[in-house]
């Protein structure tokens, strides 16, 4: 008989479907590929990115790790009211942030290097919104002094959050944004949708590719390398599908399966471009179909707990080398005749994206 000689004889059983996926139990399907960070207790981690990065903020404080918040309000104000305010939902008071171009935009305007021309959404009741981060502030501002007060102060954070942090992960979101025609200025949101005015003279919709992607990305990783010499970037993908497109005559369910490709090719491609650079699978585990749908709930785009869970199990049995106890996420089924089963199994984040069809 002739004796097999071919490259896939000797590769670990994760290289294959049937052995790591189709007849693994699916709380036990390990997506991880080459994933080299290490964490301590004394890692600075910040976090960034569209709604599903806050729950690596919550997961990372459950298990005794250091999420890193520079922007948390003063002690004086009660916790909720800050927690109203976005103090501590991200590293710093930025909002979601959905594109690569909007981080990147963002660290320019910390340190000066950009200054959108849209500079204040004056309302119709006399309140003031910060177009960049519109949903921050509840009821707005007193005044454009009061605002600009404010993003220095906030800028000021973020000079210190990419200075000092340790590790930076960002969930990368969408692909799809609303731009400045005039000098290209990134919003989280449509003008209109959660403040401000939409004027087609002023505002334009465009949707980027990999290749804007990689190149705003590398841009801003190059950035924050010369700023903190020793830092790592954490890459993910947002599970969550788009809320609504604005790309003409396309259905949400084909630009969500565009967008979210897109973010996945670029973020491979700027793992193997920067050996500081690290993609954790947190896409594949939710959307992955040995899960059959579970981890999503009756809308088909909230993320369930368990689902969360998975992920975050994983990251920090990882990341930790195993320090961190990995505890399988529980296997209750959701009784989808009761209302707070179904809350209860679902993780509130500030999404702004939802204001697109509430």
């Amino acid at each position: 008989m002739k004796k097999l000689n071919h490259p896939y004889l000797n590769i670990p059983d994760k290289a294959f479907w049937k052995r790591s996926v189709a007849k693994i139990e699916s709380r036990n399907v390990d997506p991880v590929g080459t994933f080299q960070l290490r964490l301590s207790s004394e890692t600075k981690v910040a976090t960034a990115g569209s709604c599903f990065a806050q729950h690596i903020a919550r997961h990372l404080r459950k298990s005794g790790y250091q999420y890193y918040v520079v922007e948390e309000g003063h002690p004086i104000i009660p916790a909720a009211i800050r927690e109203r305010h976005h103090y501590g939902t991200f590293s710093a008071r930025y909002g979601n942030i959905y594109t690569a171009r909007q981080l990147l935009q963002l660290l320019h305007r910390a340190y000066g290097r950009f200054t959108p021309l849209e500079d204040a959404w004056i309302e119709t009741d006399g309140s003031v919104l910060d177009p960049y981060r519109p949903t921050v502030q509840p009821r707005g501002y007193i005044s454009v002094a009061e605002m600009h007060a404010d993003r220095d102060q906030h800028f000021a954070a973020v000079r210190k959050m990419f200075e000092t942090l340790d590790v930076f992960v960002f969930t990368l979101g969408l692909t799809e944004c609303w731009m400045a025609r005039e000098d290209g200025a990134v919003f989280p949101l449509c003008p209109g949708v959660e403040g401000g005015k939409f004027d087609p003279s002023k505002h334009v919709f465009h949707n980027l590719s990999v290749a804007e992607v990689v190149a705003d990305m590398t841009e801003f990783i190059e950035e924050l390398q010369r700023l903190n010499p020793v830092a790592h970037v954490v890459l993910t993908v947002s599970p969550v599908p788009l809320m609504a497109t604005a790309e003409p005559g396309e259905h949400v369910l084909s630009a969500t399966t565009y967008s979210k490709s897109v973010l996945r090719v670029a973020a491979e491609v700027l793992r193997k471009q920067f050996d500081f650079v690290h993609y954790f699978p947190s896409y594949e585990i939710i959307t992955g179909n040995f899960n059959r749908g579970c981890y999503y709930a009756e809308d088909l785009r909230s993320v369930t707990e368990k689902g969360v869970s998975h992920v975050m199990r994983l990251f920090l049995q990882y990341a930790t080398g195993g320090a961190v106890a990995t505890k399988a996420p529980a296997t209750e089924a959701l009784k989808v005749d009761s209302f707070m089963a179904q809350a209860e199994a679902l993780v509130e984040v500030e999404c702004d994206e939802i204001a697109l069809d509430r």
